[in-house]
């Protein structure tokens, strides 16, 4: 249970009349707990209530924050601790700290000693004819003597040396392949001796990392840990870490263009910004897991196990410098992928559209939009829904028979945004239910008279098209007006998060910035009644994709909000009708398809080896399972060079002026057209369209 932050939406300001009076003598810490237990008991949209039920869940989900792979605490540290298992609820309420300073005590201790562990393990040479096995994962139990401990440690380190031992030697023999020169070779002990080494370099440059760790920084986990038991997006922000809210590479001038998660011991990927240096190289994907990092002319840096904050400064950097990030595929195969450092293209985070057609002729629109961006500060500025305006706009001039919305990977943005963007598509009518704590639902609705865009519609949606996407989605199902297609539901998000600042909770002047939390205020309703929470919204067409097995969404989170309904509100729902040969048609089309088939069983694929967390720690055994495989992966290859034949994708003419002013803008525009025309779920949608007419 690792603390999870994923998409947020712009709420309105929130002003709430609470607090509790201080003594003269309280300051900081004495106070810290009150204030967020006051804050979050007044103001949080749905508190549950602070009893031992409560300090038992925010127990185990500290000890999973403190020692997720279990290579750290014995069973007696964790009995040890398990006597406060009950008393967290009366901590927080009174302010106090047990729990939180044994740990520390027990945290320190056993740092020391297993720092020991891997410092005498990797002196000396690992033996890899030997048949063991090690296994990684959830299920994993504490040990309960330090010798168990110990040979943990040591088939983790003997994994890790192994994998760099079968990279080193995989490396050296295609050298020697394909060498025109004379290449030395070195011996397999020197290779091993090699990633001993440089393992033994990546932990303890991890435990200096860990000691460096100062008192406050260790004391947020452990409010976090506390406040995560409301849901997975109330956090605490202290004074220092609000301005990294979600660590969002992309808010900052340069970087790589992609948004960064801590799960698991891992960096993950959950976002690729739109037209970031990432984006454009077209390689790094989300819930890829970082491994290392390298930069120019230097050693690769294993960041397993690293604390996110310091993951981001050695992969931020200056524009034109690269970084190598060696990541983990979904499918568990390893890629380096080298990244130019640039900033981040705003143009590319933009609405923009295409022209789509095959050889029926008929000719749709494609409009692309990566977030329901506003520009609050500037009237005048960018606004999502007047972009997506002025896109059908020029559609309809050129005479499209259909349009197709892609909110694939839209994480949501702002409310505003959504309700008129929805009102480009129907005549007038609600869009969406907002509730907040103690009060009636507000209808959001599109009150101006007549639709920019009447025609055949389809919305394209995936696993990873959260909160304004599924009002986008849910809202033009509910009236029938659009075709949703994708995956088999959205993500699930339908809370709205606010920060607020908890010195308003103290009733006093002489504290300290005690930091903020990040508290849910609100939830989304669709117009017929059901939240979008955790069921998302479901597609109209089912098209296969690689996450189609796997996991994802608001309901994998730890203690997510529940899914509930409320009164529809009156609308027409009558006023669109998609005959049923719609989706039989595309139905059939998907069975018949040879690419969506082989979707289908690289998902599959998927879904064994992220099953598997077992693996062999001999080098004849393991160099057998890469190869395997490699050569089950290499059937999937074909899906990276797919050609649909017929699909032609094009600019408008309105347009390529702009594109045509500078070559990197030509560069980009040239890479999406041929990323869209590769798109079999375009494709589809286009198919889907023809349908319609």
């Amino acid at each position: 249970m690792k603390l999870r932050n994923t998409f947020f939406l712009i709420a309105p300001l929130l002003f709430v009349g609470f607090g509790f009076y201080l003594k003269t003598s309280d300051s900081g810490e004495n106070i810290l707990l009150r204030a967020i237990n006051a804050s979050l008991q007044s103001a949080h949209y749905d508190a549950p209530a602070v009893d031992d039920d409560f300090s038992q869940k925010a127990f185990y989900t500290y000890l999973e924050n403190i020692d997720a792979n279990k290579r750290l605490l014995l069973q007696s540290d964790v009995d040890a601790m398990k006597v406060y298992e009950t008393k967290i609820d009366d901590e927080t309420k009174n302010g106090t700290y047990s729990l939180f300073e044994k740990s520390l005590e027990i945290l320190d201790r056993q740092m020391k000693e297993t720092e020991g562990y891997f410092v005498e393990i990797l002196a000396q040479p690992f033996d890899f004819n030997t048949n063991e096995e090690v296994t990684f994962g959830d299920e994993t139990a504490y040990v309960t003597t330090p010798n168990e401990l110990k040979n943990r440690w040591r088939k983790y380190l003997k994994y890790n040396v192994l994998t760099r031992l079968y990279a080193d030697k995989l490396a050296q023999d295609k050298l020697v392949e394909n060498s025109d020169t004379v290449f030395t070779t070195v011996s397999l002990d020197t290779l091993e001796a090699k990633a001993r080494r440089g393992v033994l370099k990546t932990h303890k440059d991890y435990y200096k990392r860990l000691q460096r760790l100062d008192r406050k920084e260790r004391l947020s986990m452990y409010v976090n840990s506390i406040t995560t038991v409301y849901d997975p997006h109330t956090n605490y922000f202290p004074p220092a870490q609000k301005e990294d809210f979600d660590i969002q590479m992309s808010g900052k001038l340069e970087g790589i263009g992609a948004q960064l998660q801590e799960k698991d011991g891992y960096i993950k990927i959950t976002n690729v910004i739109p037209g970031g240096p990432s984006s454009l190289q077209g390689d790094l994907q989300s819930n890829d897991l970082i491994l290392k990092v390298t930069q120019e002319g230097k050693e690769p840096v294993d960041v397993v196990d690293w604390r996110i904050s310091d993951a981001v400064k050695i992969i931020r950097g200056k524009k034109g410098t690269k970084v190598t990030l060696t990541v983990r595929k979904p499918d568990g195969s390893q890629k380096d992928v080298t990244i130019t450092r640039d900033v981040v293209v705003l143009e590319e985070t933009y609405a923009k559209s295409l022209l789509i057609k095959d050889n029926d002729n008929l000719t749709a629109g494609y409009i692309y939009l990566p977030s329901f961006y506003a520009d609050f500060r500037n009237p005048r500025g960018r606004f999502s829904w007047k972009d997506v305006k002025a896109e059908v706009e020029k559609l309809k001039n050129a005479g499209v028979q259909g349009i197709i919305l892609d909110l694939r990977n839209n994480g949501g943005g702002s409310l505003d945004d959504v309700v008129k963007m929805g009102g480009l598509f129907i005549d007038q009518g609600p869009i969406v239910q907002v509730k907040e704590k103690g009060r009636k639902a507000q209808v959001l609705e599109d009150r101006y008279a007549g639709a920019e865009w009447d025609g055949a519609l389809v919305i394209m949606v995936n696993e990873f098209s959260a909160s304004a996407s599924e009002i986008m989605a849910a809202a033009m199902q509910d009236y029938g007006r659009a075709v949703i297609v994708g995956s088999s539901s959205t993500h699930g998000k339908g809370t709205v998060q606010r920060f607020l600042d908890l010195n308003r909770a103290v009733r006093s002047k002489d504290v300290p910035d005690l930091g903020s939390v990040k508290l849910t205020i609100q939830k989304f309703y669709r117009i017929n009644g059901d939240a979008t929470q955790l069921k998302g919204v479901r597609s109209d067409i089912l098209l296969p994709d690689n996450y189609m097995y796997i996991k994802t969404g608001e309901k994998e989170h730890d203690y997510p909000m529940a899914w509930d309904q409320i009164a529809s509100s009156a609308y027409d729902a009558k006023q669109f009708k998609i005959p049923a040969k719609v989706y039989n048609k595309s139905q059939s089309r998907v069975k018949k398809s040879t690419t969506f088939q082989l979707i289908e069983q690289n998902a599959r694929r998927w879904e064994r080896e992220r099953a598997d967390n077992t693996y062999p720690l001999s080098l004849s055994a393991y160099a057998t399972q890469e190869e395997k495989d490699k050569t089950e992966s290499a059937k999937f290859n074909v899906l990276k060079k797919l050609v649909i034949d017929s699909f032609e994708v094009t600019n408008m003419e309105v347009d390529l002026a702009v594109i045509n002013t500078e070559k990197s803008r030509q560069k980009r525009n040239n890479d999406w057209i041929k990323s869209i025309s590769k798109d079999p779920y375009v494709h589809e949608s286009l198919q889907i369209i023809e349908d319609l007419n």
